[in-house]
């Protein structure tokens, strides 16, 4: 976090209701509208911001919002009389259902200590809005125009700012700042706070409120009277940091045009969504925004009734009925995958059959080789899998391992290289995403496990449970082999792995790599789907570069986690499969 102000001038209070902004029903006189710009609407790249207290006729509000583009997502702000600009269009808008909340800045305390391990700045180069956007996508935001964004940062109405983690340079987090008097001369002297998001597992604690204070000291700074920001009235997390810096509820409200992208926030949400997990909410809320009537049949289960007129559905999570019996039964017995791979012309890598009883032909394996992974022969996230596995004791108790979770076992010869994940939907590629062990960064204050321990509270709270860390003997072993006891306190920066398969249900994470996929194993993944007849899948292969064509096939995945791969159009292509009639036309 940038330093603290040493200290700042007392401005006079604004009023705690000012008319232009918090007095909706009263029309303000000319003399307060004095210098300001009429009619005023600002590009932000991922919509408009329609600025309601500019505009002297209602309608012209209307029509603003009429010109939304698709894909988009326009806001009206500070609109007066909201009622009545909702009822002369009651079909195509309505009144968001946030809070406004404002800081008054005269108020406003500098935190006299820093948060750790967070630096905010201002964006530097349109790369910087990349990151945001990236940052954007992972947290169900629509994504901007980056070139709009970078012309609207080279102007001093917009403010961009990158939170970094110090231990990694890595941008975790962002947020936008308005200047309301440099936007049109407002004679409240006012701004307004957009798009605050923080990557939900790799950012440091007290991320999201360095980032708010830095923008508030920025406005401090330039003598503005308050600082604006809307709020989902579900947002629990946010209100109560918002509230612990001292902003307070005004009436001002937020009006959006009913398109798809709002559409969860006027429709009625069907029963049973909240207790989704994020690979089948995914699907449901794409699902909804095209009009396709969803129906939670088990939420536990992630099981989903889709309907399309007179057509029928049923999911769970990227499973559907389109997958065939036989297709599974290909992608569940890893030793039937082989063979359909190797038919195929798919390179894999060497293996063997394992049994507790017989470990001859893989014992001679790990000879030949000298070091294998051992896994169960049918079994999914990643468990009873052993890495790494050297002579005969470690193979044996692998096998054993293994075994617990299915009695063939097989032992492959271990490759290296990256764990690329490559998504097929309908015999095309959608995404590509390079997997990795989980991890922790040292903060040179807290031990090996309670790293793990907040590490893995991040990752269950971003995947909503189904990523962990576990705290167990693999676990103490890999810290171990990296030369830590689980006690120890690493140095700022260090990072330790502490699980060697990249699997994502034990801490894994993910980068999209989709863009940099070479051509050869685009194709190598379309052809095991078509040998499998599935269609959809999540095709794994070990590469030493993602950008080239080596490749060695590991396994391939009949339900893949489609949320993890976004900002890729996975949960779009998968509902264009089912129902190809919904599909959005260019």
């Amino acid at each position: 976090m940038a330093p603290r102000l040493a200290g700042h001038r007392r401005r006079t209070p604004v009023a705690s209701t000012p008319d232009l902004t918090a007095r909706s029903w009263r029309k303000p006189s000319q003399h307060q509208l004095q210098g300001m710009a009429k009619d005023v609407v600002l590009d932000m790249g991922w919509g408009r911001l329609v600025f309601g207290q500019t505009f002297d006729d209602l309608h012209g509000i209307v029509d603003a919002l009429r010109a939304e583009e698709t894909g988009e997502r326009d806001i009206c702000i500070y609109p007066r009389d909201p009622h009545v600009l909702v009822g002369l269009a009651p079909d195509e808008l309505f009144i968001d259902p946030s809070y406004t909340y404002r800081l008054d800045l005269y108020r406003y305390r500098a935190r006299h200590e820093l948060i750790r391990g967070v630096f905010v700045r201002t964006a530097t180069s349109r790369a910087d809005m990349v990151a945001i956007n990236e940052i954007y996508a992972l947290n169900g935001m629509v994504v901007g125009d980056a070139d709009v964004m970078w012309r609207n940062h080279r102007t001093r109405c917009f403010t961009y700012l990158v939170a970094e983690d110090q231990r990694t340079g890595k941008v975790v987090g962002t947020v936008t700042g308005v200047d309301h008097t440099l936007a049109f001369d407002d004679p409240e002297g006012g701004a307004s706070l957009w798009c605050l998001a923080v990557h939900n597992q790799d950012a440091p604690p007290g991320t999201g409120e360095a980032l708010v204070r830095v923008l508030a000291e920025r406005y401090v700074g330039r003598g503005r009277s308050y600082l604006d920001l809307s709020v989902l009235h579900d947002n629990a997390g946010a209100i109560a940091l918002y509230r612990k810096l001292g902003f307070t509820r005004v009436s001002a409200v937020c009006v959006k045009r009913k398109n798809p992208i709002n559409t969860p926030l006027f429709a009625a949400r069907p029963p049973g969504l909240e207790g989704l997990n994020p690979y089948a909410l995914i699907i449901a809320e794409e699902a909804l925004r095209r009009g396709v009537r969803v129906e939670v049949t088990d939420a536990e289960w992630g099981e989903l009734r889709l309907s399309v007129g007179g057509r029928t559905v049923v999911t769970r999570e990227s499973l559907s009925e389109f997958t065939t019996a036989v297709a599974m039964s290909r992608c569940d017995d890893k030793r039937v995958t082989r063979r359909i791979m190797e038919r195929a012309g798919v390179r894999v890598a060497r293996g063997a059959l394992a049994h507790e009883e017989d470990l001859a032909a893989a014992s001679d394996l790990v000879r030949e080789v000298g070091e294998v992974v051992v896994k169960p022969a049918r079994g999914e996230q990643g468990k009873g899998i052993t890495v790494g596995v050297k002579g005969d004791a470690a193979l044996q108790r692998a096998v054993e391992l293994a075994a617990t979770f299915c009695p063939d076992v097989l032992v492959e010869e271990m490759v290296p290289g990256q764990d690329l994940r490559v998504v097929v939907i309908d015999r095309e590629v959608v995404a590509a995403a390079v997997r990795r062990p989980a991890e922790v960064i040292g903060d040179g204050r807290s031990t090996v496990t309670e790293l793990i321990r907040a590490t893995s509270r991040r990752r269950e709270r971003a995947t909503g449970g189904e990523s962990r860390i576990p705290l167990d003997a693999t676990t103490t072993e890999v810290v171990a082999d990296a030369g830590y006891a689980m006690d120890d306190v690493p140095r700022n920066g260090d990072r330790i792995q502490v699980r060697r398969t990249a699997n994502l249900h034990t801490g894994g994470t993910i980068e999209d790599v989709t863009d940099q996929l070479h051509p050869d194993i685009a194709d190598a993944a379309v052809r095991a789907a078509t040998a499998l007849d599935i269609p959809v899948t999540g095709i794994d292969f070990l590469v030493p570069d993602v950008s080239g064509p080596d490749y060695v096939f590991i396994e391939a995945n009949e339900r893949p986690g489609l949320a993890n791969h976004e900002p890729q159009p996975t949960a779009e292509r998968f509902v264009d499969l089912l129902f190809p009639e919904t599909r959005r036309r260019p």
